[in-house]
């Protein structure tokens, strides 16, 4: 059966003029934009480590005095207009473009906001002029490169969850580093500095995808080009490729199965983006982060670890890709290589570092790379448990998400039990946010992946931009509404307790889970044969 849909994966990569070498059973042309994604989400969750922090700072201390509230508002601007832009450059790859251009043009536009950022200390202009260009760029990048993922495989093949989730390691992998080096930097040498190394590996994931185009075939190309493409193949007597022609009944119902699927997205991502909210408060306020003694030592080797292994990771991966595509595409290997070498380099520079302090403490940002080292660790046993043991219907997996992350507030509930009503500081244990990112990871590798893999299954081809766009909307509207739930902890806590907060946070996407188990025997058969 295996070698049946491998065949059929060949075939499906042949057929588009993809380049058909697999890397890990996978074409390697996922992993082209397994590392263009990953300097992307370095770029961008370096820049937001250190976005607020940078804003409250003191003036004294190179940073803007901002209060808490002003930042915050700047802050759910730019991270709810980051989400909203990609409706608008979904639009633009499908009409005009194709995703290709789209991608290399947002990559460019994203390194010029990252260099006006790291010239804020001469104008405020500056920054805020980075920050647009960050939002537009942005737009044109993110749908684009999502919808390209879906098009290297057949639409029924049990490889094409296993392709996103690993997609989605390389997502975590750059978010994961660009929160380790870039907020490290930015507080401990300067602003500009975290500011400029993130639009640093934005640049190297543009030239890697740049030098890489044609290992795409066909995938990507703009409307123009694919009307010359296609009209040169029929003078030439070849055959036309052949779209299928879906019934219309049958278009609706896959489309409200999305619909469902983007709207239950909105209560998991309200659940999960807490953790720049309610959780990181609750780590900043409410939890023991000053170690001493064997638990400081103990947390230094953590933290080491935690540092080098996953650039171990995907220096494999690199390596594995390099194996197979270096004769081909020799400047993207080169590229990729050289900001691996500035990696290492930084790394290591930080363990040393950090084992050089006297005082150890445990910042607060520290808690939300935890997410992204569980995705590291755990996407390939998810990817293979999809393939190999248990491959449930993508409302399952939906569900499975949502109680996942509702039991992960379940356990900050346990934990924030012992906070005396109306509390404004306590010293509870750090394993209860380390065990809530570990359930939330999991729901998410449950959710988030596979929700990408349905859309681009479901979804008709010549809208799948657009609608990678209103998946990213629905992001930007759950954003919006963790804000305002996120900004209730300080009433709730004094009114009941910060245990009945995460309580009434756990409960939501838990009922909306039951709800989605309940009709999945509908959904499954709207899906028409998508499963």
């Amino acid at each position: 059966m295996n070698q049946e849909q491998d065949q059929a994966l060949v075939s499906h990569l042949q057929g588009q003029g993809i380049d058909d070498k697999m890397v890990m059973g996978h074409p390697a042309s996922l992993f082209v934009l397994f590392f263009t994604e990953m300097w992307e989400r370095f770029s961008y969750y370096g820049m937001r480590a250190l976005l607020t922090v940078f804003l409250i700072s003191e003036v004294a201390k190179g940073g803007w005095g901002w209060s808490n509230g002003e930042a915050m508002h700047l802050y759910g601007y730019y991270t709810g207009l980051v989400y909203l832009t990609p409706l608008l450059g979904g639009i633009i790859a499908d009409k005009l473009t194709g995703y290709k251009r789209a991608i290399i043009l947002g990559a460019f536009i994203m390194t010029l906001g990252h260099a006006a950022m790291a010239l804020e200390g001469f104008s405020q202009n500056y920054f805020y002029l980075g920050l647009g260009l960050m939002i537009l760029g942005n737009g044109l990048f993110k749908p684009n490169i999502s919808s390209m993922v879906g098009q290297l495989y057949p639409d029924n093949s049990s490889k094409k969850d296993a392709g996103y989730t690993i997609f989605y390691m390389g997502i975590n992998a750059g978010a994961f580093l660009g929160m380790l080096l870039c907020g490290y930097i930015g507080e401990k040498v300067g602003w500009h500095y975290g500011f400029g190394l993130a639009g640093v590996f934005m640049f190297f994931g543009m030239l890697q995808f740049l030098f890489a185009q044609k290992i795409f075939g066909v995938i990507g190309e703009n409307p123009a080009e694919k009307k010359l493409r296609v009209a040169t193949e029929e003078l030439a007597g070849k055959k036309k490729e052949v779209e299928e022609v879906i019934p219309g009944n049958i278009v609706r119902d896959r489309l409200i199965v999305v619909g469902v699927l983007m709207f239950a997205s909105l209560f998991f991502f309200f659940a999960f983006e807490q953790a720049g909210g309610s959780m990181t408060i609750f780590a900043k306020d409410f939890t023991e982060r000053n170690l001493v003694g064997g638990a400081a030592q103990a947390f230094k080797w953590v933290d080491a670890a935690l540092t080098i292994f996953p650039i171990l990771i995907v220096s494999y991966v690199l390596y594995s890709l390099s194996k197979k595509i270096v004769g081909k595409y020799p400047l993207t290997i080169l590229f990729t290589a050289l900001s691996f070498v500035i990696i290492w380099s930084l790394g290591l520079w930080k363990v040393y570092m950090e084992f050089s302090a006297v005082e150890t403490e445990v910042t607060v940002s520290w808690f939300q790379i935890l997410n992204s080292f569980f995705i590291i660790t755990l996407a390939s046993s998810f990817s293979k448990f999809w393939e190999r043991v248990w491959n449930p219907s993508g409302p399952v997996k939906f569900a499975l998400g949502l109680l996942l992350v509702g039991l992960g507030f379940v356990v900050l509930a346990y934990g924030a039990s012992s906070i005396p009503q109306g509390a404004k500081t306590a010293s509870v244990s750090m394993i209860w946010l380390v065990l809530a990112y570990f359930f939330h990871t999991t729901g998410e590798l449950c959710l988030s992946p596979v929700g990408l893999s349905y859309v681009s299954k479901l979804s008709p081809k010549k809208f799948l931009g657009l609608l990678f766009g209103f998946w990213f909307m629905a992001s930007a509207i759950a954003n919006l509404l963790a804000g305002f739930a996120g900004a209730l902890i300080d009433h709730i806590s004094h009114t009941y307790s910060m245990s009945i907060f995460f309580m009434v946070i756990a409960a939501i996407p838990i009922v909306v889970a039951l709800l989605l188990i309940a009709f999945n025997p509908i959904l499954k058969k709207m899906m028409h044969g998508i499963n």
